[in-house]
């Protein structure tokens, strides 16, 4: 027979751990050698015992003195014999059960969370609204479809006069257990899903399901200034809760259509405006577009292309106050592609009246005349 390990090398813990670090080390390498993590692997299920077994000597601070003291063969403590005379008895595992029904979702505390009040589901709806809408704000209603409890048995499940039944395969707990000592397997009752709950009469209207779905309205307020991709929740209109628990929410994903005109960045508008090369080159008063109405803008003389100009005010409503963007105007100056013999004749005497150069020419010119001379 192999000679056991040092409890305290089993563990990985110096001979002056704290009795917090034992037990910390014993139930990151329990849960890590857990048989339902490695099932029908030997190795494994050996190595579980023997950090069971370190864990029983070491947490037990008499049994850690006389370990300590008297090594693996010492006196034997409380009359049970077996590894090393320390009196580990895999047959008296409730306390290591209850710390594996932590670590695993076990144990009679994973029955009772089942069948504690929970909330119910949220549900998502994507409404698409106009770009106005987003700005102003509006009131929009729509249909949506959610579970309810069943109106004849009232969502449990059983036809009315009858109640479900407290399940016999596992007591009520949700849970079957198998195996004993350090070798129990926990899963949920194959027979109630792990309700504790058997419905031996099911409702004729919702068969057994507790549930019907169903149509309804919703009729929701848009705050003006809200964006695509925000979120509108209506408390408690998602599905309803189960064992009395609040129902969930139901959360309006919104979408705004793009503008033919306008982009939209933040609480600030953008507008692409053309003009023509005579009302850039002699300025001119402009009919600006706004999501309100038209704004008069006076260009000056000699406007170029791609110009910006800052219309405060314009925009679009910070949410829920009473701040407001600017309207950010880019004006491009269009250059016409057919002319008359009118137009092409003025043109050619603006060129000869020494309208030929602008400055940004002039200074494109003596760049290149620099580099090739």
């Amino acid at each position: 027979m192999a000679a056991k390990r040092d409890y305290y090398e089993v563990l990985g813990v110096g001979k002056t751990a704290s009795q917090e670090e034992i037990k910390k080390a014993y139930r990151k390498l329990a849960k890590e050698s857990h048989p339902d993590l490695h099932p029908n692997d030997k190795a494994a299920e050996e190595r579980f015992k023997e950090i069971n077994e370190a864990n029983e000597v070491l947490s037990d601070p008499d049994k850690r003195a006389r370990y300590d003291q008297f090594g693996m063969e010492g006196p034997q403590m409380g009359g049970a014999g077996g590894f090393g005379g320390f009196g580990f008895d895999p047959s008296q595992m409730g306390g290591f059960e209850s710390i594996f029904d932590q670590l695993f979702g076990g144990g009679m505390g994973g029955a009772r969370s089942r069948n504690a009040p929970q909330p119910g589901n949220d549900l998502r709806f994507n409404l698409r609204i106009s770009f106005e809408e987003a700005a102003f704000g509006a009131k929009k209603s729509f249909e949506f479809t959610r579970n309810e409890n069943c109106d004849v048995c009232h969502g449990s499940g059983a036809r009315p006069g009858t109640q479900p039944v407290t399940c016999q395969t596992c007591g009520g707990t949700g849970q079957v257990r198998s195996g004993g000592g350090f070798m129990v397997t926990v899963r949920p009752c194959h027979v109630c899903g792990g309700t504790g709950k058997v419905i031996k009469e099911p409702c004729t209207s919702c068969g057994g399901s507790g549930h019907q779905r169903h149509k309804r309205t919703a009729n929701v307020n848009i705050p003006a200034g809200i964006d695509d991709g925000q979120v509108i929740v209506m408390g408690g209109q998602g599905e309803p809760g189960r064992n009395g628990g609040p129902s969930g929410d139901l959360q309006i994903v919104i979408t705004v259509a793009p503008h033919k005109l306008f982009r939209r960045d933040g609480i600030n508008l953008y507008l692409d405006m053309p003009i023509s090369f005579a009302q850039a080159a002699l300025g001119a008063e402009l009919d600006i577009p706004t999501l309100e109405g038209s704004v008069k803008q006076r260009i000056p003389e000699g406007t170029q292309t791609d110009t910006t100009f800052r219309i405060k005010g314009r925009g679009v409503p910070r949410l829920r106050t009473s701040l407001k963007g600017d309207l950010v105007v880019t004006v491009r100056v269009e250059v016409p592609r057919r002319l008359n013999d009118r137009q092409k004749e003025l043109l050619r005497q603006f060129d000869e009246a020494g309208g030929k150069e602008g400055e940004k020419q002039k200074s494109f010119k003596e760049k290149v005349k620099d580099i090739f001379q």
